[in-house]
């Protein structure tokens, strides 16, 4: 009986810090340019009525007024502010998977996963083109202090 009360107490506990890492990372994130260092836009995470979490670019910080002429299908040609980026992610062991991100700059929509650095507070992004996460590469989003 203590032994099951034991496992209990800590399968409640693990649940409940997988609640907790999705709370770090929902919220307002600066992407950075991988080529000049430079921010590049403000990205907001957030959950949806589906309970799937998304991101839409909130801020600009170069060409504001920028389209996605290189995206297709419904997002062809729409302003890159206000564009959903991320896509249908599911929380699985405090981290965002199974969705996909778009990149608005070359409109090649890539797999992602996204988790957070629990030392520094930023958001590791991969971008993948295959399911292992191999072809790819990463990001780091600092988190918007508000």
């Amino acid at each position: 009986m203590k032994k099951m009360l034991i496992s209990l107490f800590c399968l409640v506990c693990f649940s409940l810090s997988g609640f907790g890492q999705i709370d770090q990372i929902l919220g307002r994130w600066k992407t950075i340019d991988d080529e000049d260092g430079k921010a590049k836009s403000i990205v907001y995470i957030f959950k949806a009525t589906n309970g799937k979490y998304y991101g839409k670019i909130e801020k600009l910080f170069k060409n504001p007024d920028a389209l996605c002429t290189e995206c297709s299908g419904a997002n062809k040609n729409k302003p890159k502010l206000g564009l959903l980026i991320l896509n249908d992610m599911v929380l699985k062991n405090g981290s965002l998977t199974g969705g996909t991100i778009l990149d608005p700059n070359n409109g090649k929509v890539y797999r992602c996963n996204i988790s957070l650095d629990a030392k520094t507070g930023n958001l590791s992004v991969r971008g993948s083109l295959d399911k292992a996460g191999i072809l790819g590469r990463s990001q780091t989003w600092i988190r918007v202090k508000e």
